[in-house]
């Protein structure tokens, strides 16, 4: 897809941000608190500002790692299908997981990986997301944590891109198309 001129308008302030995700760590480490090593794993690549911040703030014994996923390249719409691009380096069996979302959108790639993932037998498995889309779920998949609920908006910043632009943006904004708003 070719780059499309856009602005971008502020939606959540990494003031926010910052807090909530602060916020989230606490009900986590609550949730997890008798755990002997929590493996966080992120979804790449919109998640690593995220996931970055977040385990910081965990106030528990932390492993980091990563799975990546495809069901977007790099246009706006979803195209359904998950791919995994790269697998997580050590087994999960009988440990307590976390998987950090950027954004759930449609639910496809919540709904896989947790899918994936439970196979594996954890002993408990969670999910966090920065972001939730209520209105695009087209599967019955919603996170156990969620930052924020945000309309039906194309978002970019804080690790969220737009072909593969606005990741390192300090806050979430929303994506004008400049051909969209002279029409």
């Amino acid at each position: 897809m070719p780059h499309r001129p856009h602005a971008i308008d502020q939606m959540i302030s990494a003031k926010r941000i910052a807090a909530r995700v602060e916020a989230l760590a606490h009900e986590i480490t609550d949730h997890f608190a008798d755990t002997e090593k929590l493996v966080v794993v992120g979804l790449l690549r919109g998640s690593f500002v995220f996931i970055a911040d977040l385990v910081r703030e965990i106030d528990l014994p932390v492993e980091v790692d990563f799975l990546e996923a495809s069901s977007y390249g790099d246009g706006t719409e979803s195209s359904r299908e998950v791919r995994i691009l790269k697998d997580l380096r050590a087994g999960i069996e009988g440990r307590d997981v976390l998987v950090v979302e950027d954004i759930v959108d449609t639910g496809f790639t919540l709904q896989h990986v947790m899918g994936l993932l439970g196979a594996r037998k954890p002993r408990r498995l969670a999910s966090c997301a920065l972001l939730d889309k209520p209105s695009r779920r087209e599967v019955e998949m919603t996170a156990d944590w969620i930052g924020f609920t945000i309309p039906d908006e194309f978002v970019v910043g804080y690790g969220i891109d737009f072909a593969q632009r606005n990741r390192n943006l300090p806050y979430i904004g929303k994506v004008r198309f400049l051909d969209e708003a002279q029409s």
